[in-house]
């Protein structure tokens, strides 16, 4: 099931045009994506001002470099909230590192453990965040009722209009997507420190299907998925 803007053939359609250097492609790109990027910014940065420059930057680079796109490798949108991902927690490590280290001192293991700690919470909560606004509606608005308003599956069946059985398999299929994104910014993070940051080394609360990670629902059945 495809996300809002995985459009294989409009992705590669418009980096054919950015190479070629159509401004109207890029004006279709940011009208399209900036709400993504720029919302992904502002989550990890917490600085609005600091966001919008940085959506500035992110599309003055696909402008400057549209063969760094590979349409083979997934969509243009999940590319770009990489990109924006990681060049936002790179600004955010940087400003932690100013705010823990006065200027001209050396850093401290506990200063450096401190900021990075905060730094990957916030990562992670900002990359968790853009995974729900990207899956589609039915399974977004599920775990919005579901996980975060805290009901339980026969609330979120009665409120949705479907069956219990769907509310399990939407929760299930969209926590599957929230651990597979998870698990990627963890691979990630490894790969840029040689550690294992946190050492969860799996899914999003708990097993796939799970509301409270404890293999069972809200309301203390079962939670088979609905399989």
């Amino acid at each position: 099931m495809a996300a809002p803007d995985e459009n294989p053939r409009w992705d590669e359609q418009l980096q054919r045009r950015l190479a070629r250097g159509e401004e109207t492609a890029l004006g279709e790109l940011y009208d399209r994506l900036s709400p993504m990027v720029h919302g992904l910014a502002g989550r990890v940065l917490g600085d609005q001002a600091a966001a919008a420059q940085l959506t500035r930057e992110i599309f003055a680079h696909v402008w400057e470099h549209p063969e760094e796109f590979d349409p083979a490798q997934g969509s243009l949108r999940s590319w770009l909230g990489a990109l924006t991902h990681r060049r936002a927690v790179d600004r955010l490590r940087a400003a932690r590192a100013a705010e823990f280290v006065p200027a001209g001192a050396a850093p401290t293991g506990a200063a450096e453990s401190a900021a990075e700690e905060e730094i990957r919470t916030v990562a992670t909560a900002a990359r968790m965040q853009y995974v729900v606004d990207s899956l589609p509606g039915p399974l977004r608005e599920t775990i919005a009722v579901t996980y975060y308003d805290g009901r339980t599956y026969q609330e979120t069946a009665r409120l949705l209009g479907i069956s219990e059985q769907a509310a399990k398999q939407r929760m299930r299929l969209g926590l599957d997507l929230l651990a597979t994104e998870l698990a990627a910014e963890l691979a990630e993070e490894r790969a840029r420190h040689g550690d294992d940051p946190g050492g969860t080394g799996g899914t999003a609360h708990g097993e796939p299907g799970d509301a409270h990670g404890d293999g069972t629902a809200n309301d203390g059945t079962t939670g088979d998925g609905g399989t």
